[in-house]
């Protein structure tokens, strides 16, 4: 009897441990990347106005998903979300492309589960206000763009219009999304109306149009609604236009590489499903060109490329390259939080990393082991007790 008593006891302790290191490992571990301004976090103090976490790359399988995926991976990705959200205590969300693994393979009734599945991760986030860009694996590469496939995807992400992009305010900051996949393509439809919205949004910003237009409320499957306003900006300076959004990074080949001590070599990368996606792919010079002429961008947040990076360009505007939060892309995720401030234009950028995969499944691997020694133990301290 003692020795099933001590048996369970350690079991006991076994398992506590393993639900502590639960909570412990699924809270990000965030730290404030220096930006372009060395000052720029002291003069911010206390005038903190909006705070936004970024995310990318979800790559999610809906009904496609096996065990691992749905019961390990997604559960993982579903805590995280919660402990980030108790942690930081965001005021919105905002996801860039790549909702789905294989969305630009799947029919509408497929897309449905990838909905739900998306629904079920936000968890607490979907009190918030959030808004979802469009990626390749979302809608496909040019050959098989499909302008009514895009239009009914769109249709159920809250903010975007039948070509994929969206323009809303929210506590005084002014953003834009573009379907920067459309602006990979040649001639198309979609393309030229991704230019449309480039080309308003010049119109705004160089009018520097007071007061708000009629507001558009929206919303999709997912989100809270809020509102679409007019730009208010009277300076048509470089970086004086509103906060950029979008999925591929723009073209960075005449300022250098972008580097940073959280950025990983390629090879470290998972591998998912079929599909010639190219992680290098940016938009075109052409186009990088034309909007940061028209829209002067105040910063740029994008994805695709899995890993996180803080690029400045030539003009000096800031673009933050979102690392890909799931493991299917990669062992160690990580977002972004950007934190707005009130009485200035500075953006205070910090990156958050989260456990390792290899490092949970060793933890795992280590509990499996220490059960079974204590069980092999246990049978024979038992064995020897009956011959004795």
């Amino acid at each position: 009897m003692e020795a099933i008593a001590w048996r369970s006891v350690l079991s006991l302790i076994v398992v506590s441990s393993l639900m502590v290191y639960e909570e412990w490992v699924s809270a990000p571990s965030c730290k404030i990347i220096p930006g372009p301004d060395p000052y720029e976090h002291e003069s911010g103090r206390g005038t903190e106005e909006l705070k936004v976490m970024l995310v990318g790359d979800l790559l999610l399988l809906g009904s496609e998903a096996g065990f691992v995926n749905r019961y390990f991976r997604d559960y993982y990705m579903a805590k995280f979300f919660r402990k980030s959200f108790d942690s930081l205590n965001p005021d919105m969300l905002l996801v860039l492309g790549d909702v789905s693994a294989r969305g630009s393979e799947s029919t509408r009734s497929n897309w449905l589960p990838v909905f739900n599945q998306f629904d079920r991760m936000l968890g607490p986030f979907l009190g918030l206000p959030f808004h979802v860009t469009l990626g390749d694996r979302d809608i496909g590469e040019c050959s098989g763009l499909n302008p009514q496939s895009v239009n009914w995807i769109a249709g159920n992400l809250p903010g975007l219009d039948s070509a994929g992009c969206g323009a809303f305010e929210i506590s005084n900051v002014s953003f834009v999304s573009v379907n920067a996949v459309a602006l990979l393509c040649g001639n198309n439809k979609l393309r030229f109306s991704v230019e449309k919205v480039i080309e308003r949004e010049r119109i705004d910003l160089r009018m520097g149009e007071e007061g708000t237009a009629e507001a558009i409320n929206y919303s999709g499957k997912f989100g809270k609604t809020y509102n679409d306003f007019a730009r208010r900006e009277n300076d048509t300076s470089s970086l004086s236009g509103p906060v950029l959004l979008l999925h591929f990074p723009l073209d960075r080949r005449d300022d250098g590489k972008c580097s940073h001590e959280n950025s990983n070599t390629r090879e470290s990368r998972g591998v998912l499903g079929p599909g010639p996606y190219d992680l290098l792919h940016t938009v075109p010079p052409n186009a990088t060109k034309y909007i940061f002429q028209s829209i002067k961008p105040r910063i740029i947040f994008s994805a695709h490329t899995h890993e996180f990076c803080d690029h400045t360009h030539q003009d000096g505007t800031r673009e933050v390259t979102v690392s890909a939060m799931t493991w299917k892309a990669r062992d160690d995720p990580g977002f972004v939080v950007a934190t707005f401030h009130g009485n200035r234009r500075e953006v205070s950028i910090s990156y958050c990393s989260l456990a390792r995969e290899s490092h949970i499944l060793t933890a795992y691997a280590s509990v499996l082991v220490l059960l079974l020694s204590f069980v092999i133990v246990a049978n024979i301290s038992q064995w020897r007790s009956l011959r004795l």
